[in-house]
């Protein structure tokens, strides 16, 4: 049985690793973050009902009775030389970049080509290319290299002030409870968060799930994609919900100055680039402290700050691979042999976006306080390092160990709800917290993708 406030709850996914920990405790993390900021302890909550199809939405999501498409062919495992190796090129641009750095033109070729090469040399040619790829490691060995032992270092949440102090937390520390874990503290009038503004420059699953959560409390989220890198059309409509979004290209120096308007206007700035990858923009945690000593920053990325592959591309599933989660989960194929695996659910993503909630929120509350923004920073490799400590230190809130043998119980099954939009009605799941005990909803549907103006409302 896990333990998370006062929840003593079955695993509901089963498996090595505790999932379901992690997806509780950082769901937790957000929602003690929003009682500390509104000052009612136990005003939010959640419950395992809520959290697991949160962890899950894309997989829940219906568009107009359509479900909506997930990992694009040349992604996935495939066997090299001598092991297995993970690739993603769900993105047109990545997909070409592993085509050429293999010297391949079909999904096919990939595949064949790789079967000639080390998994540790195609992950190395793939990345050369500004592709997406990395070797499947057992946890041993990830640990030993130098990447493996920066991803472990320093706390899940990095905090640093524009006076130059810094700070930080895990994420036991971000969970842990303030007051009444159950959601059933009074609700106030209205939601927490409404009236402050939010610059969400992020994509993908991790940077949007926070922004999404941040919408559903009552923000005004903005999300700015470029226009030459369009998002996946289902992705975004996943993670869209209650925001505006714009098209917006902050490379053009004609744009620069609508940009520090829209910076001037913001309360929060939330970032999902590759690390360092919006600083020649002004757009480094640092720059905007210097520029806006009042706004809260927080930025996430794969790697990490830190070691061999801090700059390089990554998602969820890569890093799985590398960290030795996707060993752990490997299975026996139909021909008898063995394959990597997978964790139930993107929970590296997921959690770590949660993190980022709770994190910008957290700031938030300090900034009531102080009158001073601050900048915030977490990464999947991080939150895959809080997965597998799930798993060590027996203590009042630590979780189940990987060998447990507990039979994975069964939820109730997700209230669906069910929302008009521009994409045709949608059924989707929603937010993961309960406010004052009566589940919280998204205020508006995904937006037409890129076709909001880019300025404040």
């Amino acid at each position: 049985m896990n333990a998370v406030g006062r929840y003593f709850v079955p695993r509901w996914w089963g498996g090595p690793l505790d999932v379901e920990g992690l997806a509780l405790q950082s769901v937790k993390a957000a929602a003690e973050a929003v009682n500390l900021y509104t000052g009612t302890p136990g005003r939010f909550g959640t419950t395992p009902e809520l959290t697991a199809p949160a962890f899950d939405s894309f997989g829940h999501l219906r568009i107009a009775g359509r479900k909506p498409q997930g990992f694009a062919p040349p992604s996935g495992f495939r066997k090299t030389a001598d092991g297995w190796i993970r690739l993603h090129a769900n993105y047109p641009h990545h997909e070409q970049r592993l085509l050429q750095a293999l010297g391949a033109t079909s999904a096919e070729e990939v595949e064949r080509e790789l079967r000639s090469l080390p998994a540790l040399d195609a992950e190395a040619a793939i990345q050369e290319q500004g592709g997406i790829a990395a070797a499947v490691r057992t946890r041993s060995e990830w640990l030993a290299t130098d990447m493996g032992r920066a991803a472990g270092s320093g706390p899940w949440v990095a905090v640093e002030y524009p006076d130059g102090r810094t700070a930080g937390f895990g994420l036991r520390e971000a969970a842990a409870a303030t007051g009444d874990a159950s959601g059933t503290a009074h609700r106030a009038a209205g939601l927490p968060l409404a009236g402050l503004r939010v610059l969400d420059l992020t994509r993908v699953i991790a940077g949007p799930v926070a922004t999404r959560l941040l919408a559903a409390l009552g923000a005004d989220v903005l999300r700015i994609d470029p226009p030459a890198i369009p998002e996946i059309e289902d992705q975004f409509v996943d993670t869209a919900f209650g925001k505006s979004s714009a098209s917006f290209d902050v490379e053009r120096p004609a744009n620069q100055h609508q940009l520090q308007q829209l910076l001037a206007g913001a309360d929060a700035v939330v970032m999902g680039y590759r690390h360092g990858a919006l600083d020649r923009f002004g757009l480094s945690p640092r720059d905007l402290m210097a520029a806006h000593p009042g706004l809260v920053v927080v930025s996430l990325d794969s790697w990490g700050r830190a070691g061999p592959w801090s700059g390089l591309r990554g998602f969820d599933s890569i890093v799985q691979a590398a960290c030795g989660i996707a060993h752990i989960y490997g299975i026996k194929d139909d021909d008898g042999g063995w394959r990597p695996g997978a964790l139930p659910v993107q929970a590296l993503d997921h959690a770590t976006g949660y993190g980022v909630a709770a994190a910008a929120v957290r700031l938030l509350a300090a900034r009531r306080r102080t009158g001073m923004g601050g900048a915030a920073h977490l990464s999947l490799a991080r939150t895959a390092e809080e997965l597998f400590s799930l798993a060590s230190g027996q203590n009042a809130s630590s979780l189940n160990s990987p060998t447990s043998a507990e039979s994975p119980a069964e939820l109730s099954a997700p209230e669906y709800r069910f929302m008009d939009s521009s994409y045709g009605e949608l059924r989707y799941v929603g937010p993961p917290l309960l406010d004052a005990g009566r589940p919280l909803d998204y205020p508006s549907p995904p937006p037409p993708y890129g076709r909001s103006p880019a300025t404040w409302p």
